[in-house]
Order: C-alpha cells, then sequence, then structure tokens
C-alpha cells in the first residue's frame, strides 16, 4: 500500500488532504508537519514514505528547501508539490529541486488521485500546467540558450539525452542503445554532474530551454 506524508501550514488544508488521501484505496498517510523542518524531523522516527505531498509557501522551511533536502538525501521518496502558485518560476523551481509532479490546491480529486496513481506507477507526473510551462519555457527567446557545443557533450550521452525527452524508462533507453543499465546510469550520472541537474525532469526542461531536442 502507497504511503504518503504531508507538509502545508494550514492545518485544516492538512485533516482534509489527509481524510480524502485515507479514502482512496490502496492510500495512507503515515504522517503530516506544518513545515518542512518539522517534516525531516519526524522522518527520522517515522516510516519513510513512498510520496512526500509537499507545500511551497511554509514558515521555517519551505517547499523549495524541503524538496531540495529530501531529493538529496531520500532520493528514493517521491516529491509532489501541491500549491496555489501557478507561476512559471516556482513550478520549475520545484521541479529542478526534485519535485516529479507538481498539482495546484484547486485541482480535482479525480486528477488528484491519478496524479498519484501515476507518480506511483510512473515515478512521475506532468500536469497539463507543467506541460504547458514547458512550452512556454522552449519558446523564450534564443538570446537566453546556450550552444549544444558549449557542453561538449559525446555522440551517446546526445542519444541519451534525446531519448530521456521520451516516454521510455531507464530500462527502455538502455534497450534502445543497446547498453546495459549500468552504462545508461552512468549517462545520466555525467550529465547531472556537467549541468548541475538532480532530476530527469531537470534534464528535459534544461533540453527544450536550450533547443537540444526536436520538440
Amino acid at each position: 500500500m502507497p504511503s504518503i506524508a504531508l507538509a502545508d501550514d494550514h492545518h485544516l488544508i492538512r485533516n482534509a488532504l489527509k481524510e480524502l488521501i485515507n479514502s482512496f484505496d490502496n492510500y495512507s498517510v503515515v504522517f503530516d508537519a506544518p513545515n518542512g523542518r518539522n517534516f525531516i524531523d519526524q522522518l527520522k522516527t517515522q516510516p519513510h514514505p513512498d510520496i512526500a505531498l509537499i507545500d511551497i509557501n511554509m514558515p521555517i522551511m519551505d517547499g523549495f528547501q524541503t524538496a531540495e533536502y529530501l531529493t538529496k538525501n531520500y532520493p528514493d521518496i517521491k516529491i509532489m508539490a501541491l500549491s496555489v502558485e501557478d507561476n512559471e518560476e516556482s513550478i520549475i523551481k520545484m521541479l529542478r529541486f526534485g519535485a516529479k509532479g507538481y498539482l495546484l490546491k484547486d485541482t480535482d480529486t479525480y486528477l488528484f488521485k491519478k496524479a498519484l496513481d501515476e507518480l506511483i506507477d510512473k515515478g512521475y507526473y506532468h500536469s497539463d500546467l507543467v506541460a504547458n510551462t514547458l512550452l512556454k519555457s522552449m519558446n523564450e527567446p534564443e538570446k537566453n540558450t546556450i550552444s549544444k557545443s558549449y557542453f561538449d557533450f559525446h555522440a551517446r550521452e546526445s542519444e541519451f539525452l534525446q531519448l530521456c525527452c521520451s516516454e521510455y524508462t531507464y530500462k527502455e533507453i538502455a534497450d534502445q542503445m543497446c547498453l546495459s543499465p549500468r552504462t545508461i546510469d552512468g549517462y545520466r550520472e555525467s550529465l547531472f554532474e556537467k549541468l548541475g541537474l538532480k532530476s530527469r525532469v531537470g534534464l528535459v526542461l534544461f533540453a527544450i530551454k536550450n533547443r537540444l531536442i526536436l520538440v
């Protein structure tokens, strides 16, 4: 049964979310917290959740700081941002800090459940909001992009980057490239280091932003 932990500074919202999630088949809330610091403290004594549902605007430790910490120290926890903020800066910043999905708090119950299911099944959830943000980022002025040659990608790294922007899993990418999963992991980590990124979503954002792929 997938488990979820919540971080939101509004008590009523946390309680409503707990009741909603616990009403879904096969989901349970293991703990909740009023801010990121309390959330992280509880991780030391509570079971680690499969999903961390994180608000952005919180006191003491906000959603950006919490996502960054979780991605670095608890990479197996899938982060879903749930916020009232729908601006491009907040969305991209949360994705760069490791969030695997981004939802607004007025999301329909059906879509909320669908997002949780896809996060468990696929490892990420790209809503229309995120997709539109990617498209807008892609269409920003050319002066904000960087030449592909600047990064001195190897041919196979470029091929891997192209496939990362598809629906293929890492295992399927390895099959497409006729390489072992371990070699694919090496390409991924190499690009993460070269580009200062932390997630596959970050790679996709970077590739589109700098026109390194055809979309």
